[in-house]
């Protein structure tokens, strides 16, 4: 990483019981030093990768379904993504037992070139109740889904997710890099409905930026954020931040929590991408121009002039949505769909 990027802003001597709404309901993202120190698991992590594994394998669930082990050659450098075509992708999934997993990167944990193996948002009351017991913190009422992360020297390429997103190194060291939503158009975002694991990625390797092909990522670059995480370090991502991830140890492990702000019967706005690719971005510029007006009317800046014209009970879809509302709304969408 270029030297002169900015750092992530950083929080010392936060309680992990009363982590600050400040940090968590903002728009910007945080550096919560220390704040899952005391987790056991970070404290078996900072004595060895073998003192991590045989403390996370106490709670492997004997009876669990086989977790999905993205695996890459050496070549790759523990960076997953497209193929050089875009046609395909760098890695393969094999379906195995999580204690597989884990014997795996002891295994190559002296290898100087082993091969990228990479455990991806595997829902930790799943495969290792009780877990959480011992290592967890206090979200303040809210309800996240907690992900666990394993793998070794790999590294995630850029992309956003629609929730807020709270990520805690419990073993191993990560370098994070963060870019505003408003770099979407510097960071080369590749195909929107072929990924390699949901989200669209930056085509862009940020350890060595090919500025020829890429010439805007030097931009992006200076609005960028980076920082060095620790076992027990934890950053807040907020929503539809760009986030690159890289692990640089032979054994790393993260906890991560999402949660939306939004109520949870509100479907994602990536749906609503999608359906205007479809519907509205290749209409005649004239036509399209309308619909621009037509969503900044109804979606994007709603105002007194949109509906106060007509009574409140009769608003329906103009008025504040509840959960039977938006069902009603789904349900004569997915028809009009299926025609």
């Amino acid at each position: 990483m270029p030297p002169h990027i900015e750092p992530i802003a950083e929080l010392h001597d936060v309680d992990p019981q009363a982590l600050p709404d400040a940090v968590l309901n903002g728009d910007q993202p945080m550096v919560l030093r220390d704040v899952a120190r005391h987790w056991p698991l970070a404290e078996a992590a900072r004595d060895s990768a073998t003192t991590a594994v045989d403390y996370l394998r106490r709670f492997e669930r004997r009876d669990a379904p086989p977790v999905v082990a993205t695996v890459g050659p050496p070549e790759i450098n523990g960076r997953f993504g497209y193929d050089t075509g875009l046609t395909g992708f760098n890695f393969r999934q094999e379906h195995v037992p999580l204690g597989v997993v884990l014997k795996t990167l002891l295994k190559y944990a002296q290898d100087p070139a082993p091969p990228a193996i990479y455990v991806a948002s595997t829902t930790i009351d799943t495969w290792l109740p009780g877990l959480r017991a011992e290592n967890d913190l206090d979200l303040g009422g809210r309800e996240p889904l907690a992900s666990i992360w394993i793998g070794n020297r790999t590294r995630v390429a850029a992309h956003q997710d629609v929730p807020d997103n709270l990520a805690c190194v419990a073993a191993g060291r990560r370098r994070v890099t963060l870019f505003p939503p408003e770099q979407l158009a510097n960071l080369y975002v590749g195909p929107l409905d072929f990924t390699p694991a949901g989200q669209p990625i930056s085509l862009v390797d940020p350890a060595a930026p090919d500025l020829e092909r890429f010439p805007r990522f030097a931009h992006a670059l200076h609005h960028a954020r980076v920082a060095e995480l620790e076992p027990g370090d934890a950053v807040f991502i907020p929503s539809m931040w760009w986030h690159h991830m890289e692990a640089l140890e032979p054994f790393n492990v993260l906890v991560n929590y999402w949660w939306r702000r939004s109520p949870a019967w509100m479907d994602t706005p990536m749906n609503a991408l999608m359906l205007a690719i479809m519907t509205v971005r290749d209409l005649p510029p004239a036509q399209r121009a309308t619909w621009q007006e037509v969503f900044r009317h109804y979606v994007f800046e709603p105002g007194e002039e949109t509906a106060g014209h007509i009574p409140e009970n009769a608003r329906r879809v103009l008025g504040p949505l509840d959960e039977t509302r938006a069902r009603e709304l789904r349900a004569r969408l997915l028809q009009r769909l299926n025609r």
